[in-house]
């Protein structure tokens, strides 16, 4: 017998809309990164760890206050389900910043915003998710916005095809960063599993930092605020965000955050740093927003996900 999935408990219902408003939020805080690491004078590695380790104290806090009401405190252990996240968010941003160093922000942002395409093979290889026709439409919708938005700015040239490469590998593994976080999320707390995997992803970093040479600690104020404010708003903010809407929604669906990211992005840099807008990439912005809309759940999908 076929049942009907359009309905939803109305319990399950704010759940997701609660998760869908934190997952649209995510997408701000991280698509404000490019800012905060255009203002810093560390190198890029380098970045990426403080980003990482100066938000340990805030998701710190915020495990300690989702456990409140715990009886016994739970150990601090690493299974692989967080050595697994931490891994791949680590291999994110290693290859996010090399991306930039080999070729143009555009090109690599380009490429990075393939993510989607990974997760949603991803989802029903792994988890079990199945992509309906709503979802791949707006998976398309979203890549030709994504395409529109940061497309005209994609420049082709040989010296930049490593980059290029880079930027695909990024790709990959976002994609895998979100599938491990909606399966480690069936085990563990947003909080918890964002603080023990971002442990994992600093400690790696910190390595990759040190063993390229490059600057390290901010000389100025402005760079240890720009850093600061990379590790609250975006890692522990939007990181953090997105792992509590994964606790809900499909991994396929939420991985189209990072098209709402480049949004973010692209007005942040409109309006921040003064670079304006065409009416094509004002388009492309509307398409990836479209797709969203095309592509949002209907159906309760939090069965068997730890709060």
């Amino acid at each position: 017998m076929t049942m009907k999935t359009d309905a939803i408990p109305s319990s399950s219902s704010r759940s997701n809309s609660a998760a869908l408003l934190a997952l649209i939020a995510g997408a701000v805080a991280m698509g404000a990164s490019p800012i905060f690491v255009r203002l810093t004078d560390v190198g890029p590695q380098a970045s990426a760890f403080w980003r990482t380790a100066l938000a340990l104290p805030v998701l710190w806090l915020w495990m300690k206050f989702e456990e409140r009401g715990s009886r016994a405190a739970r150990p601090l252990r690493f299974d692989r389900s967080i050595l697994l996240v931490g891994a791949c968010f680590a291999g994110d941003l290693f290859f996010w910043h090399l991306a930039i160093m080999n070729t143009t922000v555009a090109n690599a942002t380009f490429f990075a915003v393939t993510a989607p395409v990974f997760v949603v093979a991803g989802a029903f290889l792994f988890l079990g998710e199945r992509a309906d026709v709503r979802m791949f439409a707006g998976l398309a919708l979203c890549l030709a916005g994504g395409a529109a938005l940061i497309g005209q700015s994609y420049q082709v040239a040989p010296d930049r095809l490593l980059g290029d490469f880079y930027g695909i590998v990024t790709a990959f593994f976002f994609g895998a960063y979100v599938l491990a976080v909606r399966h480690a999320r069936a085990q563990h707390g947003a909080a918890r599993l964002m603080f023990l995997s971002t442990v994992v992803t600093a400690a790696l970093l910190l390595v990759a930092a040190i063993a390229i040479p490059q600057q390290i600690l901010p000389q100025t104020i402005e760079s240890a605020s720009s850093l600061l404010a990379l590790a609250i708003v975006s890692q522990a903010g939007g990181q953090g965000l997105l792992a509590f809407a994964l606790g809900s929604l499909p991994a396929a669906f939420s991985s189209l955050v990072i098209f709402l990211e480049a949004v973010a992005a692209a007005t942040l840099g409109w309006i921040v740093l003064g670079e304006k807008l065409s009416l094509i990439q004002l388009s492309g912005g509307l398409l990836i927003l479209a797709g969203i809309f095309i592509a949002r759940p209907r159906a309760a999908t939090s069965a068997g996900v730890v709060p």
